[in-house]
């Protein structure tokens, strides 16, 4: 990290800026409290394609950021001279997106004056957890606590991310500079399976709210599909852990519902759409949520935080709560509008930055598609 910000804001006015996939994100805060949180989605323009297209992503991006960036700031009450900082994601993402979003940035930076941080997408999904949030409308019955909120992490915190490009398990010591990785997937995300399951079924794009939507209609327990790295050559012991006791592994799972539905369609029979979305979401999240609790009880981790655009996920939601709460964890659920890609997760880590004295990243750094969740900014 580079020297101490020189002068330290108790209350820093921090601008984000998001665009690591398909959402034009600008969020303003002001230490912990949220002032705005604008997104501009391109999705509508992904649907045809079954997922999203890099180059359309990153022309959506042009297109909408300086009318993202005008609204953000009139919703806020502020100006580009009001603020302290400037924070933008540097990776990881789609490489075009990134690029478009950091050379915004640090072109703003140097219009302005503003330092300029430059953060990691992933370890600002748990940021994000620290903003003042009111209780989420959409949390079942009180059993899943809001943000961890007012800027205080606890001692032994976790954070489960489950997204469209991303499935992880994370141990948080210090949200400013000591992130571990405990499991990942190894092949395709949580968002990516259920994209790629809704095509097999017919159910078009984005994938999971549709497959959550149709799972309630079907039976879970009516097919019994993989769950991924499982077995005990792949999980070991808790004395002698294995390999990948913490990772996951959707690809096996994808080919056995595109199987499940060919030989249905072998002996001419209908396909029971609802079952096989519900069996499968169902296999989804048991693993997930089975290994991220596993994770934190071999780790000391009492409270873990659940984001990325599938934590909406109804039935992950629930299932991760009452694991947890068997486990004795807490777990904390932004509002479902803060768990999905946008500028007051940025904006909420570089204000957490500013506070902690970590100086700017200056504008020489390059965005990073692949930055590694160890790395929470990047050194001027």
């Amino acid at each position: 990290m580079s020297g101490p910000y020189p002068e330290q804001p108790k209350q820093p006015l921090v601008l984000g800026i998001e665009s690591s996939c398909d959402e034009t994100g600008v969020g303003i805060v002001r230490g912990t409290t949220l002032l705005t949180n604008t997104v501009s989605s391109s999705m509508d323009e992904h649907v045809r394609f079954g997922g999203v297209i890099p180059e359309i992503a990153s022309r959506a991006h042009l297109d909408a950021f300086v009318p993202t960036l005008q609204e953000a700031l009139h919703e806020a009450g502020v100006t580009l001279e009001d603020v302290d900082a400037i924070a933008v994601t540097s990776g990881p993402g789609l490489a075009g997106a990134l690029m478009v979003g950091v050379c915004a940035a640090k072109a703003l930076s140097v219009a302005t004056g503003k330092p300029l941080y430059a953060i990691n997408h992933l370890v600002a999904h748990v940021g994000v957890g620290l903003l003042d949030s009111k209780p989420d409308a959409g949390a079942a019955a009180g059993q899943l606590p809001q943000n961890l909120g007012a800027g205080q992490l606890p001692q032994n915190l976790g954070a489960l991310l489950v997204s469209g490009g991303h499935t992880e398990i994370l141990r948080i010591r210090s949200i400013t500079d000591d992130v571990e990785l405990l499991g990942s997937t190894i092949d395709d995300a949580a968002g990516e399976a259920y994209d790629k399951v809704a095509r097999i079924l017919g159910l078009g794009y984005p994938g999971g709210p549709a497959i959550d939507k149709l799972a309630r209609q079907g039976n879970p327990k009516s097919i019994r599909f993989p769950r991924g790295l499982t077995q005990p050559k792949y999980m070991g012991t808790a004395e002698e852990k294995g390999p990948h006791r913490y990772d996951w592994s959707f690809s096996g799972l994808k080919t056995a519902v595109a199987r499940c539905v060919e030989q249905f369609e072998a002996r001419g029979e209908e396909v029971p759409i609802a079952d096989i979305a519900a069996a499968f979401q169902e296999a989804v999240v048991d693993v997930i949520s089975s290994k991220a609790v596993l994770a934190c009880k071999e780790h000391g981790i009492t409270d873990v935080l659940l984001g990325g655009g599938v934590a909406a996920n109804s039935r992950l939601r629930e299932l991760t709560g009452q694991r947890c709460v068997s486990a004795g964890i807490k777990l904390h659920v932004p509002p479902l509008d803060l768990c999905t890609d946008n500028g007051a997760m940025v904006a909420a880590l570089g204000a957490q930055l500013i506070m902690a004295g970590i100086g700017p990243s200056g504008i020489a750094f390059a965005p990073d598609s692949s930055m590694p969740v160890t790395t929470v900014s990047v050194a001027a």
